[in-house]
């Protein structure tokens, strides 16, 4: 009960917004080199064995590392209601064409090499392909369209309307940040794969990270200053009450080009987020001219982190703006669970996070170390 009275309403909240980020932030840095390894797959592959190898890469851990996708998803569902109702209702088909294509991974995984046919085989390869390059296109591409303002509004009732299309959300600038989206995971893909293989293959990876270990920065940069010159940020411009109830109708909202940097003006540490955003993909680029891999890992991971907390720490204390209707806009302050779910809620991760994280780490130690082709060739144990 003391613990309870401690974190008051406005803490939790701030805490489960900082959870969310945790918890995609997590999602993209391991399911993230899967999805990025599922892109290289056709053209850093030049064979059946080769192609086996970048597959068996990825193959004992994939499935664990969607943990985190599923956690994110529950604490929208559970911390931020309103969040996940108007999010997965107005983004249902980019939603549908996501989960679509998540669904041909394990299929692929596991139908690929049931018939010795290159036909059959390419054909999977492809869907490895597209399972990995269509989710990571799309959630760069929401997280444009979540940037400058999503097309909803409230009613007095507080229930939500949803007023734009599915074409609508192929705007250049939610498109460039797809493309974002796709160099970054590619970078933190061809770096697990330089990694995880050796000879042709690594090599291949490596050459590919490269590039677009250097497109990364300059694609992050150009959505900054799209985002500077052209995108309207938001602003609240009436009282703010952090523990009030969840009703984002009570504030008033102003937008202005520029906003969206306002944050780092009055707290200029956050600028560690965009300068990882920066100048991780160039260390990383470094790292793969060094071969120094392990290093290089990490570093791919930090530059991950620093692109997707720009984003958050941009928005704060908006979650999802609405472009319509300012004052429907979703923040951290008005669409939130109440007081005692967000505790039972924090309780519940505090016991459960530590025993994923502890599960993980031992999984990826038990299956560290390099995939030998040699033994794929001979057909020694049991691979993809």
């Amino acid at each position: 009960m003391i613990l309870h009275e401690l974190l008051d309403y406005t803490t939790l909240r701030l805490i489960w917004w900082v959870l969310l980020g945790v918890l995609l932030i997590g999602f993209a840095a391991t399911d993230g080199f899967d999805m990025g390894t599922a892109i290289l797959l056709p053209f850093i592959g030049k064979d059946d064995v080769e192609r086996r190898t970048i597959i068996n890469a990825v193959g004992p851990v994939w499935e664990g590392n969607q943990v985190w996708f599923i956690l994110g998803g529950g604490a929208i569902f559970a911390a931020w209601p309103p969040l996940y109702a108007v999010s997965f209702s107005g983004f249902y088909l980019a939603m549908f064409v996501v989960l679509a294509a998540l669904i041909l991974r394990p299929v692929a995984f596991k139908y690929r090499s049931k018939r010795d046919d290159v036909r059959w085989r390419a054909a999977w390869d492809w869907a490895l392909f597209v399972g990995g390059f269509v989710p990571v296109l799309i959630f760069g591409v929401a997280v444009g369209n979540v940037l400058q303002g999503v097309p909803f509004r409230l009613d007095g009732d507080l229930r939500a309307f949803y007023e734009g299309s599915f074409l609508g959300l192929l705007n250049p600038f939610a498109l460039l940040c797809g493309l974002l989206s796709v160099a970054m995971l590619v970078t933190h893909g061809a770096a697990w794969v330089a990694l995880k293989t050796t000879g042709a293959v690594a090599a291949r990876a490596r050459a590919v990270g490269l590039v677009t270990a250097l497109l990364t920065p300059a694609l992050f940069a150009l959505a900054g200053l799209t985002l500077y010159l052209w995108v309207d940020g938001y602003h609240i411009t009436s009282a703010v009450v952090m523990d009030g109830p969840s009703n984002p109708l009570l504030k008033q909202v102003a937008t202005a080009p520029a906003l969206w940097f306002s944050n780092y003006a009055a707290y200029p540490f956050l600028l560690i987020a965009p300068a990882l955003g920066l100048v991780g993909p160039l260390l990383v680029w470094a790292g793969l001219k060094a071969r120094a891999e392990g290093a290089t890992l990490i570093i791919s991971g930090l530059s991950l982190f620093g692109i997707i907390a720009t984003v958050g720490v941009s928005m704060f204390p908006f979650i999802l703006p609405s472009s319509i209707d300012p004052v429907s806009s979703l923040t951290v302050w008005d669409s939130s669970s109440s007081h005692q779910t967000l505790f039972i809620m924090l309780v519940v991760t505090c016991i459960f996070l530590p025993l994923v994280l502890a599960y993980t780490a031992w999984a990826y130690r038990i299956l560290w170390g390099k995939v030998d082709a040699s033994a794929i060739r001979a057909g020694q144990g049991h691979h993809y």
